[in-house]
């Protein structure tokens, strides 16, 4: 739970947390499972590399800690996908041990109780505020202490307009008394997010499949299958983008030759706007140059491959366009094409 926790809000894991304890209750079938299954399970949750990097730290825990989750904090991090942060909140909660943390809830509890006026998103204020965190830790109950501090930045201390005389800490809180509780937590500006245009083709053969691709391994939503594409290069019409990253991608010579639609989808450090186009294969042999593997699919079986967002997106669409009743609807198809 601490692993989908993070960048994820509470009430978005908790259907994800249930659906994954059902399929994994033990670290040694995550451990044993397919990649692909993990990653289909974790779809549409996001920061995918945690899902990949959980099943991981599962197979190290079989292999390295004969099958026993660490204990301490040193040892969790150790774990793929592990860091200070969520190595000492299991830590804490799961096993009692000593340990501070910080969060973005803590971050903000600490910023105003301490009326600190250190830039806290720099690497300079997260150690100021990691060290007043260990130094101020209750060696009682500290799992529940860690939560309760959580707990208090998530419902009382809130970003705008906190809570104060619902506070059970306000009588220590030096913001309040200085009255500078609204200019705390100090941050530093964030840049403007880019955005990334991008044109993808769906091919489709003469029974109805579409070709989609396996993403490497060492790329961004690693794992993941996608409709190829790419993002536009300056001075190409987005069509043109879909043939020269079809040929670069997977030798193939397309041609884009209908629309299916725009998809919008946002990203931590950047937003994408895709275009999907029906497209045609006139030329060229399939080479991988890019996916890890590479499939004609029926529409009606997508829904068993792991994809990001915006390509299950595209997906769903397809089967409102061509499935009945979950079957491919050849005549459909073949009036589309």
């Amino acid at each position: 739970s601490e692993v989908m926790l993070q960048q994820t809000r509470v009430e978005t894991v908790i259907p994800y947390y249930l659906k994954w304890m059902a399929q994994f209750p033990t670290v040694v079938r995550l451990a044993e499972a397919d990649q692909e299954d993990v990653l289909k399970l974790w779809e549409g949750l996001g920061y995918y590399s945690r899902g990949r990097n959980l099943h991981k730290a599962a197979q190290m825990v079989i292999n390295e800690f004969d099958g026993d989750l660490p204990k301490t904090t040193k040892d969790l991090e150790s774990l793929p996908g592990i860091g200070r942060y969520t190595a000492a909140a299991v830590a804490s909660i799961a096993y009692d041990e000593v340990v501070g943390l910080v969060d973005g809830n803590v971050k903000r509890v600490l910023s105003r109780w301490f009326d600190f006026d250190a830039v806290v998103n720099t690497p300079a204020g997260e150690k100021h505020c990691w060290e007043v965190a260990e130094e101020i830790v209750s060696e009682i109950r500290t799992g529940d202490y860690n939560q309760a501090m959580m707990e208090l930045g998530a419902t009382i201390c809130l970003p705008t307009s906190p809570k104060c005389d619902e506070c059970p800490v306000i009588d220590f809180c030096a913001a309040h008394a200085n009255g500078t509780v609204d200019k705390r937590p100090v941050k530093k500006s964030k840049k403007a997010v880019p955005t990334v245009t991008v044109g993808a083709a769906v091919m489709m053969n003469e029974n109805g499949e579409v070709l989609i691709g396996k993403r490497p391994q060492d790329d961004m939503l690693a794992g993941m299958w996608e409709y190829p594409g790419g993002k536009q290069d300056e001075g190409e019409s987005i069509e043109e983008t879909v043939a020269r990253e079809l040929m670069e991608e997977m030798n193939l010579e397309v041609r884009a030759t209908k629309i299916l639609g725009t998809y919008r989808h946002a990203y931590s450090h950047f937003k994408v706007v895709l275009d999907a186009f029906f497209s045609e294969i006139v030329g060229g042999e399939l080479i991988l140059h890019y996916a890890d593997d590479a499939k004609w699919v029926a529409i009606s079986d997508l829904k068993h491959y792991p994809m990001s967002k915006i390509d299950r997106m595209i997906s769903d669409d397809l089967m409102k366009l061509f499935v009945v009743d979950g079957e491919d609807d050849e005549q459909k198809i073949s009036t589309k094409n």
